[in-house]
């Protein structure tokens, strides 16, 4: 049946969607709205161009409107804001942002991927220092021309996750001094305590000033940040990433449910609490993969499970979605961090009862150069072996290890049959018994001793 699809927002969420649906739907119209100019980039890539890593702007690029009209007949409007959902009457009021002319768009099903806004606490003196957020290709060619333009030649980064360190490289990569501010006693909160240790050791190594448990209390007239150890610094510049607000305005005026995590409140299939209208990506809360618990998680990879799973549904081929691990990878100067699931901290919040089985040794064969330690931590049920979440820090090799214990989870694989998995094995990839076969090992001991 012919529709008329509206979707509000780009990105990975909303062009994908769109995408999505055009592949499924030859015939229903498909109307794309963004307020920003850009609707289709890579967001993670962006503190690599910054660091000069990506050195050609243009490749951060997926699509442009004209692409999307041209390969998928959507029509993409950019600069165009919808400002209101009446949802009796399925009709958005939009404006276009260029002329400032407000009009109507009616709609058979409405798809919200709005995103969401980077967190800014309001610090006294914060604007007497140059201040920046990372979350669109503004942000970007904004902190990327004031370094152009001024040359500073030190800043401060409030915040120590993703973002956060990913921004130490690389403004340690174009020679600034940095300094990471950090209100916890850890960087990256979602693994242990144990594996952060490595990071920190390695921030230091190269160059990186780690001020832990420490927060900014504000900026003198001097431009001297104020720090709650009493600690006093002076910097060129600030990074703020302390995290994100789900932009839930539009959807908490038209009465859609807001839930417990700050996000717009889906089903398995993306619906909101009203059939026709869906929600993917930054701004939404789904569900926890092995609690069934609400949970949001802002990254790229949820967005775009989402968007199929919306997509399927409004074409009436529907396939539920199966809640959220939380995987996430990240690049630190030369070691690599991942974590999936639950850790130990949320384990210990939940009273649940687990085993943790923990392994380091070589990426691969140790006789052959260039091998480089991997340490692991899966926490495990000690009755039956269930993985409940993994961690893994080191060089070469983490991202096929995390990515394995993911599929072990989803397939219901338990903790010490990962010893019976069939690796690949030749001297420059592994060794014949893998690190997460040896994990399979030593995990199988310690179910035995609980029985």
């Amino acid at each position: 049946m012919k529709q008329k699809i509206l979707v509000i927002g780009g990105v990975a969420g909303g062009a994908t969607t769109a995408s999505q649906i055009r592949k499924l739907d030859k015939e229903s119209t498909i109307i794309m709205f963004e307020k920003d100019e850009y609707i289709s980039f890579g967001n993670c890539g962006m503190p690599y161009y910054i660091g000069d890593i990506i050195t050609e702007r243009d490749s951060l690029f997926a699509a442009t409107p004209q692409s999307f009209k041209e390969k998928k007949n959507i029509e993409v409007r950019t600069r165009h804001e919808v400002i209101d959902i009446n949802r009796p009457s399925k009709i958005l009021t939009i404006k276009n942002l260029q002329t400032e002319e407000l009009y109507e768009e009616s709609y058979d099903k409405l798809l919200l991927a709005p995103g969401a806004y980077p967190f800014v606490p309001d610090l006294p003196g914060i604007g007497i220092i140059p201040s920046f957020t990372l979350r669109n290709i503004e942000d970007m060619d904004y902190i990327k021309q004031y370094i152009n333009e001024h040359t500073p030649s030190s800043c401060a980064i409030v915040g120590g996750g993703f973002i956060g360190l990913e921004m130490a490289e690389n403004f340690t990569q174009i020679g600034l001094d940095v300094h990471v501010i950090e209100r916890s006693e850890q960087v990256m909160k979602m693994i242990d305590p144990s594996m952060a240790e490595h990071l920190h050791e390695h921030l230091k190594e190269n160059g990186v000033h780690l001020l832990l448990n420490s927060s900014l209390e504000g900026i003198e007239s001097d431009r001297t940040l104020k720090l709650s150890t009493g600690e006093q610094l002076k910097v060129d510049f600030l990074l703020f990433a302390v995290g994100v607000k789900p932009k839930v305005d539009l959807a908490e005026k038209a009465g859609l449910t807001i839930g417990e995590t700050g996000g717009i409140v889906t089903n398995e299939f993306m619906q909101t609490n009203d059939p026709n209208i869906y929600a993917v990506g930054d701004a939404i809360q789904t569900f926890h993969f092995h609690l069934q618990t609400p949970k949001r998680v802002p990254l790229a990879w949820p967005a775009h499970r989402q968007s199929y799973i919306a997509a399927k549904h409004i074409a009436g081929e529907p396939v539920s979605f199966k809640g959220l691990l939380g995987t996430s990878i990240a690049k630190v100067f030369h070691l690599t961090v991942a974590a999936t699931g639950l850790s130990e901290k949320a384990l210990n919040q939940m009273e649940m009862e687990y085993k943790t089985v923990e392994h380091s040794g070589k990426s691969h064969a140790g006789y052959y150069p260039g091998a480089e330690y991997v340490y692991i931590r899966v926490h495990f049920n000690p009755l039956d072996g269930k993985i409940y979440g993994a961690q893994i820090v080191g060089g070469d090799g983490v991202d096929k290890r995390i990515d394995v214990i993911v599929t072990a989870i989803y397939g219901g694989i338990p903790v010490h049959e990962l010893q019976a998995l069939e690796t690949s094995y030749s001297p420059p990839y592994s060794s014949p018994k893998d690190l997460l076969n040896i994990v399979g090992y030593k995990a199988e001991d310690m179910i035995q001793k609980t029985k």
